[in-house]
């Protein structure tokens, strides 16, 4: 594997997460045809597209030296369309570099934009962002592209639909005509191709899985199910199948609220995602969601898009989506890697249409089962999420670090690695993922001789207040 990347320290990267092979879209881009050429690929979510362009342009960024110089001016520049993907963009990158001393800045929406100037200002050698963030640094000249080497666009489908084209028009015109252009999507519909050839050089086209036209390492499903049946329908889907993280598709968000509701009652870890929530009230639950302490999230297409969640079980689709793309989108955030997926649609009559051209698209039946082959709702209790989250009114402003709550945890708190999950720090908040069976003991640890009240606990000699939620 690591004779096809010519950079060092990206391979021993690689090596210790344990890359044993490259992905499909990895090795493709990476061939000798690809190289150095601006690239169209068509590849799904969850095929390890970041790390793909990621060593793809690592001749442009350092060409034959192991390190990087002092940062300056970036020499890359990837735009996502949401926030959440491009923080999950940053986080590989800066793993994959690391050993290369590459300095990763973000500018994205929700974020302190003084804060941003100031990173930018103290350099950086790949910048990652959302459209209009970047085009407010661009125009405000807080983001210097002179050395620009290469330009990303991931999931350029996406951030069409959301309405950023001229956003993204401005940022290939405004950056120089030398870069490399590499242009990443999940579908190549006619507005992408025409994109393409307008700001790329002859771009080499590359289609990953192109020949099935969906995921082949997903299980597809279609349920028939009565109208009147779709709660019903989605209770006894959950049990039935047992997935230990589920996200669930609605058409809207009235119906994203009342199913969660529905479905904490009958005893699930349920959250709601949707349109019109405020930033941190999104963030929360997407932590949730993440770090398990929420099984089910239910969810609009356009809440959920860039969201990525790493080993979600199963998508299911209450609404079936009457465009392909939609359903390619949603199925794919299942099934990553090298692990198997699970996709279930439920089909009222008047939708089985719908179905029938995913199928068409795919290139593959969905495997059918009537509702009533399901197990019936027998008053079996849903099993709660595995973990509970500690929130923790202290962050990044505080100079909390991960380090030093997982040394109050296992040490003060008397909780192995085992039983502390996924721990998020934010600018002003603080989220660590406990195992539910001790999180209430470990609380109460922390707690103790804090002369605040029962609401405060000890953090390297600091009090915070903390609570728990949960879904």
């Amino acid at each position: 594997m690591t004779s096809l990347t010519t950079s060092p320290p990206l391979a021993r990267a690689l090596a210790e997460r344990n890359f044993d092979s490259l992905t499909p879209v990895q090795t493709a881009v990476l061939a000798d045809e690809a190289s150095g050429r601006d690239l169209l690929v068509s590849a799904q979510t969850g095929s390890g597209k970041t790390v793909a362009y990621g060593l793809a342009i690592a001749d442009e960024l350092l060409g034959d030296a192991e390190r990087f110089e002092r940062a300056a001016a970036p020499l890359a520049l990837i735009v996502a369309p949401t926030r959440e993907l491009a923080l999950q963009v940053h986080r590989e990158l800066a793993w994959l570099y690391r050993h290369a001393d590459a300095r990763v800045v973000s500018c994205v929406g929700g974020m302190d934009p003084r804060r941003e100037q100031r990173e930018l200002a103290a350099g950086a050698h790949i910048v990652v962002g959302t459209p209009g963030r970047l085009c407010d640094h661009l125009r405000r000249n807080r983001l210097d592209i002179s050395e620009l080497k290469a330009v990303v666009l991931d999931e350029a489908d996406e951030m069409l639909d959301l309405g950023f084209r001229e956003d993204m028009e401005f940022i290939l015109e405004t950056t120089p005509e030398t870069r490399r252009t590499l242009l990443f999507s999940a579908t190549l519909p006619r507005v992408i191709v025409a994109l393409a050839k307008e700001y790329q050089r002859e771009a080499f086209r590359i289609e990953v899985g192109g020949d099935e036209g969906g995921h082949a390492d997903i299980d597809y499903r279609a349920i028939r199910i009565a109208p009147g049946d779709v709660d019903h329908a989605v209770v006894n889907t959950l049990r039935f199948f047992e997935s230990p993280s589920a996200l669930v598709f609605c058409n809207t968000k009235v119906h994203c609220r009342e199913l969660a509701d529905e479905l904490r009652q009958q005893g699930f870890s349920a959250l709601a995602l949707y349109g019109e929530l405020e930033q941190r009230e999104r963030d929360e639950i997407l932590v949730l969601f993440a770090n398990r302490s929420c099984s089910v999230l239910v969810a609009t297409d356009v809440a959920a898009r860039g969201l990525d969640i790493s080993d979600l079980g199963a998508v299911i689709n209450v609404d079936v989506s009457k465009d392909t793309e939609v359903h390619i989108h949603r199925i794919g955030r299942t099934g990553r890697g090298s692990k198997k997926g699970l996709a279930l649609s439920l089909c009222a009559p008047n939708e089985k249409k719908w179905v029938k051209l995913i199928e068409q698209y795919q290139n593959s039946a969905a495997e059918w089962h009537d509702l009533k082959e399901l197990a019936e709702d027998d008053g079996m209790e849903a099993l709660p999420a595995p973990m509970v989250t500690l929130c923790i009114m202290g962050g990044k402003k505080d100079k909390l670090r991960p380090g030093d709550l997982l040394g109050a945890l296992t040490g003060d708190a008397g909780l192995t690695k085992e039983q502390v999950g996924k721990i998020n720090v934010f600018e002003f908040m603080t989220y660590v993922a406990l195992d539910r069976k001790v999180a209430e003991a470990a609380f109460k640890r922390l707690n103790a001789g804090n002369t605040l009240g029962r609401d405060f606990g000890n953090i390297k000699g600091r009090s915070f207040k903390m609570r728990f939620i949960e879904a």
